[in-house]
Parts: C-alpha cells; structure tokens; sequence
C-alpha cells in the first residue's frame, strides 16, 4: 500500500497547484496546515522543510531509493510528482521541454506578477496607514494583462498550455488565472483563455484541489495577519 504524502498547505494559488496535482495524480495525502496569516511559515519545524518559509512543501515517504524526500517550492514539486507517477508530462522530451517551458513562465511571470497586483489592488489600500498607490497598481495590472494575452495566443493553437495535453503546466496557471476579477483583468478580448480556464475549471481533480479547506481563505483584513505576511 502506498503510503500517505504530507501536504503542508494553505488555500491559496500556490497551494492549489499541489492539492490539485494530488487529486488529478491520484495520490493518497494527508494535509498539514500552514497557517500563514498566523505565521505558521515561520516555525522552525516547518522551515527544515521548507526553509524559504512559504507553502506549498510536501514530505514523500516513498521518495528516490525508497527513502524519505522533502520538496518545497510549487514548480519543483509538479515536477517531482510528474515524474513519479509519469502523469502530466507529456509523452515525447519535445512535450517536456514546453511543459517546463510554460511552467517556468507561471513560476517567474503569472506568479509573482499577479501576486503584486493582488497586494497593491486588493490588500495595500487596507494597510494602516491605507498604501493606495497609483503607479504600483497600474503596473501590476497592465502586465498581469500582458500575460494573459500571451497566454490567450498561446491557447488558439493549442487545447491547454503545452500542447493537445492536460499538464503540471495547466495545474500551475490555473490558480492564479481563475482569480482574474481580483487582478482586474477582462476575458472579452480573451476568448482562447477564457475557454482554457472553464475547460481546466470543470475538471473534477481541479474542483476537488481547489475545494481544500476552501472554508479557510480570507482577504487579510485581519491587522494581525498584515503584520505576517506583509512586515515580515
């Protein structure tokens, strides 16, 4: 029987990407949360595993030569989990290549880009003293729209990101293209992407990852949670 793999988690898109890989990949886990608005990230047992202090990392009992692994960083454990199971990598190395090409642009663009849009959109104007700051937002903004319009091209000549296949690469995405309101973007002049992301939207291993202690996620209105995760 194989045994169970430690998920430490938050609902979050960073954390999607893996409690979505797990349930497309049909690997039993079982979930450690990470409270980051409480700064759980920054326990010393955590950081051994995951010394970056940020979700998502897992611990894989049946890891190489039958020993232990830990991985942490998203991109690195789709590709640990992909491999293991040889699920969602395509079939040929010329699908791997653009799998790891389209999930090195979500790790080093749609990420980090959307991740500031969020902060100075949504949470910098809630900061005590209030950070609505113009040039940030517009920033943010127009190039997490600049993505997706890479993205949306992308997409009219190819079923999902990689090619006519199902990928770690759609997984990575997903969860921060689905939060598009929040990043002020529109779908309108984005045909190709919008039907990419009802497409990935309807599929059961997706909705399962992304309904992981759903419950839990908040908007960081909490004055105590801001000094986590933005002072620190």
């Amino acid at each position: 029987m194989t045994n169970l793999i430690d998920l430490y988690f938050w609902p979050t898109p960073n954390g999607w990407k893996v409690s979505i890989a797990l349930e497309e990949m049909e690997l039993p886990y079982t979930t450690h949360l990470i409270n980051i608005g409480k700064g759980d990230q920054f326990d010393p047992e955590f950081l051994n595993i995951a010394p970056n202090n940020r979700m998502p990392a897992i611990i894989d009992p049946d890891g190489p030569d039958d020993a232990p692994i830990s991985v942490f960083e998203s991109g690195a454990i789709l590709m640990y989990l992909a491999r293991k199971t040889g699920q969602f990598y395509g079939e040929t190395e010329r699908d791997r290549i653009s799998v790891e090409e389209w999930l090195m642009w979500q790790m080093g663009g749609v990420g980090p880009m959307a991740g500031q849009a969020h902060h100075f959109l949504k949470y910098a104007p809630q900061l005590d003293p209030p950070q609505d700051l113009r040039y940030p937002k517009d920033r943010y903004r127009a190039e997490v729209g600049r993505l997706y319009g890479v993205l949306d091209r992308r997409l009219a000549e190819n079923e999902y990101v990689a090619g006519d296949f199902y990928s770690i690469a759609d997984m990575s995405i997903w969860g921060w293209a689905s939060l598009w309101e929040g990043q002020q973007q529109v779908l309108e002049d984005k045909p190709h992407f919008a039907r990419w992301l009802e497409s990935v939207s309807a599929r059961p291993g997706v909705q399962a990852g992304r309904a992981l202690h759903a419950e839990l996620r908040g908007d960081h209105r909490d004055k105590q949670a801001q000094g986590v995760l933005f002072k620190r």
